[in-house]
């Protein structure tokens, strides 16, 4: 009997990467549609954007990322959509603002989107999340530069456009 439900759990997991293979090419499609959003920068090195889609029973989630590099400091661009953008969100949505000798945390509005920004100081380092609905945020993390810089960069990236793209 046990013999029995060992094998019917190999088979099982066997048919997993199967099953995951016949749902990816589509849900591939969805993070490829986020990537051109991913925009070079002036004076940044940017890598080629990758991302993600996952899709199980209740949750599915999104991501598109790149990666930028300029002498000596660095950012990482995100588009997430899904169950990983809930957590970010909720701390959007509490409105939080912290100050200290090392680090900066507030919520503003800007340009009709809800923006959480966050800088330490030691290391020049930071993020900017960009509310873009009730599931999904851009997000821009930094180090090596300003926060102002670091903020101007972030506008770069068209939030509007990236929003009318995420799926619905």
């Amino acid at each position: 009997m046990m013999l029995d439900r060992r094998a019917a759990i190999r088979l099982a997991l066997a048919a997993l990467p199967a099953a995951w293979l016949a749902v990816s090419p589509a849900i591939a499609q969805d993070f490829q549609k986020l990537t051109p959003f991913l925009v070079d920068l002036p004076g940044w090195t940017g890598a080629k954007a990758d991302g993600m889609a996952m899709q199980m029973p209740g949750a599915s989630m999104i991501t598109a990322t790149r990666s930028y590099k300029r002498s000596g400091a660095s950012l990482d661009a995100q588009i997430i959509s899904g169950a990983a953008a809930q957590g970010a969100l909720g701390m959007i949505q509490s409105g939080m603002k912290v100050e200290t000798a090392d680090m900066r945390m507030s919520t503003s509005p800007v340009d009709g989107f809800t923006v959480l920004r966050t800088f330490q100081t030691k290391d020049n380092s930071g993020t900017v999340i960009v509310a873009l609905g009730t599931n999904a945020i851009f997000n821009l993390t930094f180090k090596g530069i300003s926060e102002d810089e670091a903020f101007g960069l972030a506008k770069r990236f068209d939030w509007k456009a990236i929003q009318a793209a995420l799926p619905k």
